[in-house]
């Protein structure tokens, strides 16, 4: 056993692993210009960060008021953005280190994320996460995405850890407060930073307000061994 004792780490996919977020935002703005939609922003962008596929797609539909029904803009999307995920898709070295780390440790990990399962399959494939990365989660198999607690609860079933014993990653707010929801200790680290603030991230046990910029590797498995539950 490492020095993390029973202590279990679950990603969350995008905006933390891996920097997806332009090619979530490119894939939107195509196809919502397919229906009209001229003047999607990456500021409008932003504030869908965290949201779960699906969600996005609702509120958007409703936003711009589009007829298309909601099942065909979100294959849209992610045909669109499977496309883009494929051919280059950006991970954070500090955070492929920490992967490396864990795994060197045996330290059990899991994703668990709003995107669906054939995008988290692809980007791990792609970038090679999926060697020490073997346990994914969609929201789209659990009953309610974040900030509701199902797809971390069902990460920790996988892997067969209490909550308790598992740490967060995330880089969104309604993800921060899934983490706090599930009862498990949670690293931030803001994708947006001006979102720093959000009273959703002050339940994290370690807020990196920097961002990726303030993340290491040693200072994350620091954190780790000093907030692990004693036996």
């Amino acid at each position: 056993m490492s020095t993390l004792g029973n202590t279990s780490v679950i990603f969350d996919l995008d905006g933390t692993l891996v920097d997806s977020e332009p090619n979530y935002y490119e894939a939107g703005r195509q196809a919502l210009a397919e229906h009209g939609v001229t003047d999607y922003t990456w500021a409008d962008h932003e504030g869908y960060v965290g949201i779960s596929a699906a969600e996005t797609i609702a509120l958007l539909k409703e936003r711009h008021a589009i007829q298309a029904p909601s099942d065909v803009l979100l294959a849209e999307k992610n045909r669109r953005y499977l496309a883009l995920a494929r051919t280059a898709t950006h991970v954070y070295p500090a955070m492929r280190k920490f992967v490396e780390l864990l795994a060197a440790e045996g330290v059990p990990m899991a994703v668990a994320s709003g995107s669906s399962l054939e995008a988290i399959e692809s980007i791990l494939a792609g970038t090679g996460l999926d060697s020490s990365l073997r346990t994914v989660v969609s929201a789209d198999e659990v009953a309610r995405g974040k900030p509701a607690p199902d797809v971390f609860l069902e990460a920790a079933r996988r892997l067969g850890a209490a909550p308790a014993d598992c740490v967060v990653l995330e880089d969104a707010a309604p993800g921060a407060a899934a983490a706090h929801a599930a009862g498990m200790r949670c690293i931030a680290i803001p994708y947006v930073a001006a979102q720093a603030d959000d009273p959703a991230f002050a339940t994290a046990g370690l807020l990196l307000r920097g961002g990726q910029a303030e993340f290491t590797a040693r200072a994350a498995y620091d954190w780790l061994v000093r907030s692990a539950p004693s036996s």
